[in-house]
């Protein structure tokens, strides 16, 4: 009887399902035990029927041990768990603020770049602005050294045999489907020949600005019908830019020869 008092106290700790399930094992062998007694069973019966008892007793408390050691695990488990989830929390907060601060760069660097557009926009504005005035200069001097050959170049030419007509002008001539612009333009005889006179004015003539006034004059002199005495008014030519025109028959007047 002791025995299945102590085997009761075990239950209580158990499954509900498992400790009912024994308990029925427990009520029926207690009628069992009371069916025996009542037919005066054997004392060897009833030794072994107390064995069978106490084998029962140690398997219910080695039950009860497992499950105790699984809630143990489980407890464990939880806790694994918990801490596990509390470090991806901490990691997805992590990502959280590297977004907020990447996206603060981000609104930074278009602010930075809105800036940068518009200082590009002023300065090619001012840009725009000192090309012009820069042109405007360009012509100007452009204007003034042309003005100068016009009343310097009659005198000179004649050191060449060449007696001017008239005065020699700018002049828009019309070739091909369009108007182009002669710096220097006029007529004047020479051993009673008459020329076409034809001159181009640079601050510092380059090679392609001579090639395209060969063409000009090759086109004019075909037009007119008339011999093309050609040069070119500087203030500057480069050592190779003044044997290029020599070789092409273009005289080369410098600007300082107009107070000769």
């Amino acid at each position: 009887m002791a025995a299945l008092v102590h085997l009761i106290r075990k239950l209580e700790g158990m499954d509900p399902s498992l400790r009912e399930v024994l308990l029925d094992i427990l009520q029926e062998m207690e009628k069992q035990n009371a069916r025996l007694e009542e037919l005066y069973v054997s004392r060897l019966e009833f030794e072994e029927l107390k064995k069978a008892v106490q084998e029962l007793a140690r398997k219910v408390a080695e039950l009860a041990e497992a499950q105790r050691r699984t809630e143990e695990e489980l407890r464990e488990f939880k806790e694994e768990t918990r801490k596990n989830f509390k470090h991806v929390w901490q990691v997805i907060e992590g990502l959280a603020e590297a977004q907020r601060r990447t996206e603060e760069r981000v609104n930074e660097l278009a602010e930075a770049q809105k800036r940068t557009e518009e200082e590009l926009k002023k300065l090619a504005a001012e840009h725009a602005e000192t090309r012009r005035r820069l042109e405007g200069l360009s012509d100007t001097v452009g204007y003034t050294l042309e003005n100068a050959a016009y009343r310097a170049l009659p005198a000179i030419l004649r050191n060449y045999g060449l007696e001017v007509e008239g005065r020699l002008i700018r002049k828009y001539v019309k070739v091909g489907r369009g108007f182009r612009q002669v710096n220097v333009y006029g007529h004047a005889r020479r051993n009673g020949e008459r020329l076409l006179i034809l001159g181009e004015v640079k601050t510092r003539p380059s090679k392609k600005e001579i090639a395209r006034f060969e063409k000009l004059a090759d086109a004019l002199a075909r037009k007119e019908g008339l011999p093309v005495f050609r040069l070119f008014v500087a203030h500057d030519f480069p050592p190779d830019i003044e044997d290029l025109l020599r070789s092409r028959d273009i005289l080369p007047v410098w600007s300082y020869e107009f107070e000769s």
